[in-house]
């Protein structure tokens, strides 16, 4: 079992940045890929960047270049999304997510998922 409490969403002018936080605890974390789902109104919810201590971090192609998914290496149970030149389009609910066997854009479907942190980005 994983809990998972994300924090630092709010708003901000395109152009800025922000950093999303998501405290993690449970048994065995670093064996599992750790991510960021995002939702906006009226659309899917979608993958946008994954980690796992397996190898490179993954991101959606909108995000590329923008968006970064560190993890804490000491500990692996924080999780951060760092979000730079936000776009409206970049507003949403963001979710962090734990999958015990799938990770990777395409491919992780989330086995626990924290509660959500709201990112308004204006133009």
């Amino acid at each position: 079992q994983v809990q998972l409490v994300e924090s630092g969403g709010g708003s901000v002018q395109a152009g800025g940045s922000l950093r999303l936080s998501c405290a993690a605890s449970g048994k065995n974390l670093p064996l599992y890929c750790m991510a960021w789902f995002r939702q906006a109104p009226g659309k899917e919810r979608e993958v946008v960047a994954t980690s796992n201590s397996h190898g490179p971090p993954t991101y959606v192609d909108s995000v590329k270049g923008r968006f970064t998914i560190p993890r804490d290496n000491t500990k692996l149970n924080w999780l951060y999304l760092e979000m730079v030149s936000q776009k409206p389009e970049d507003t949403a609910m963001y979710y962090c997510a734990a999958d015990e066997s799938r990770c990777g854009i395409g491919y992780i479907r989330g086995d626990y998922w924290g509660q959500g942190t709201q990112v308004t980005v204006s133009s």
